[in-house]
């Protein structure tokens, strides 16, 4: 017999987008780091990325006025 059998452990995952303006950036990373720690293997990981515009499909603002 080739091989080895052994028992794989998923970890259940949930992905969160968020979009905030640039000066509630440190404040929402902080939160969401002190919501999600729990000092095990899957608390996850942020990724920060630019969001080039917004618009409000409802009244058509856009922009910071948008988020």
């Amino acid at each position: 017999m080739r091989g080895k059998e052994y028992k794989v452990g998923f970890l259940p995952k949930t992905k969160v987008e968020v979009v905030v303006k640039d000066q509630d950036l440190d404040k929402t990373i902080r939160a969401i780091r002190e919501a999600a720690y729990t000092g095990k293997v899957g608390d996850g990981k942020i990724f920060v990325s630019p969001v080039e515009d917004a618009v409000r499909i409802r009244t058509a603002e856009q922009g910071n006025i948008a988020v």
